[in-house]
């Protein structure tokens, strides 16, 4: 196994990809200067024709990604943040998520959408949101949100050779973490989670940014006795509910660990799925560890206080542990 940060491993997604398939164009904010790294080396690689910069115009930029699509491309369309969503979402919500469904299965949008989301590197309220509640909402596209460098390679590659529109979103805070990858083809199916980590007290339930503190907590917990199970999701959409599931099945208590907002954030959706289908196996209520309902702070000292953290994951274990 090769070890690689997981921008790396992205961009090595990116680059085998598009030389297996060459209906695959990257359009996207700088992505020819490549500055968050993850399509570094690609127009030198594949040219002009097949990465190209778009006008800084979110609206004008999803409609192009469109338009590209429909006349046969793949388009790897880079929106640089995930706050970047919104101003694009038209597009995204209206017509690339319903497009299939309203021409009775005619037509096929397979954009894979590139975006940082999270905060933890003090970018401030419009750079750091995490818009992934947004997008499990719309319906039609797929949501993938890889913790580690193996699941960014092996998630967005299968992005790439699905015909379904997919958000792939890569954690801000995260992309210069090391990881092993494995050799030769590794693809991660979509809706499929990994236990990282067995326990037989508690779960937690955690995707994306909150993987690393999720395991971070584990290990203080471990101190006290606790052995938490960790279950890192992969994907929102499909969400592998039977893994939700399984795992309170196994400790009977669980804590979802969410870097979006409390109110309708993704969090309150898998405690709902587990109340709901594993309500036997409840031994105590469904915790919650998210973001408070406020715009993310631009100062490092205020950011920390509204991020999971892995001192909030073991409060919110313990307190239903005992």
């Amino acid at each position: 196994m090769a070890r690689r940060r997981l921008i790396q491993a992205i961009n090595d997604a990116l680059a085998e990809e598009m030389e297996r398939d060459e209906n695959i164009i990257v359009l996207g904010e700088d992505v020819e200067l490549a500055i968050m790294g993850d399509t570094r080396g690609l127009l030198e690689r594949f040219g002009p024709n097949r990465v190209r910069n778009t006008p800084i115009c979110e609206a004008t930029l999803t409609g192009m990604a469109l338009g590209a699509t429909a006349a046969g491309y793949h388009v790897v369309l880079h929106m640089m943040f995930a706050n970047f969503v919104y101003t694009g979402f038209d597009a995204i919500a209206n017509q690339i998520a319903k497009m299939r469904l309203m021409t009775g299965g005619q037509m096929e949008f397979p954009i894979t959408f590139l975006a940082a989301y999270g905060g933890g590197a003090s970018n401030a309220a419009q750079h750091s949101d995490s818009a992934h509640p947004t997008l499990m909402n719309i319906g039609g596209i797929n949501v993938a949100m890889p913790s580690n460098s193996a699941d960014a390679k092996g998630l967005l590659k299968t992005a790439l050779r699905s015909r379904n529109p997919c958000f792939f979103l890569e954690p801000a805070s995260r992309g210069g973490q090391m990881g092993e990858v494995p050799d030769g083809e590794h693809l991660v199916p979509f809706g499929k989670a990994n236990v990282l980590r067995e326990g037989k007290d508690v779960s937690i339930v955690t995707f994306g940014t909150t993987v690393r503190t999720s395991l971070d907590a584990a290990d203080q917990l471990a101190e006290q006795g606790i052995e938490a199970e960790v279950v890192d999701l992969r994907t929102l959409v499909p969400l592998d509910e039977n893994a939700i599931v399984a795992t309170l099945a196994r400790t009977g208590r669980m804590v979802v660990v969410d870097e979006s907002r409390d109110r309708g954030g993704a969090g309150g959706y898998i405690a709902a799925i587990a109340a709901d289908k594993g309500f036997k196996s409840l031994k105590a209520p469904v915790k919650r560890v998210n973001i408070p309902n406020v715009a993310i702070p631009y100062a490092p000292i205020a950011e920390r206080e509204v991020l999971p953290t892995a001192d909030k994951i073991v409060a919110a274990v313990t307190s239903i542990v005992g």
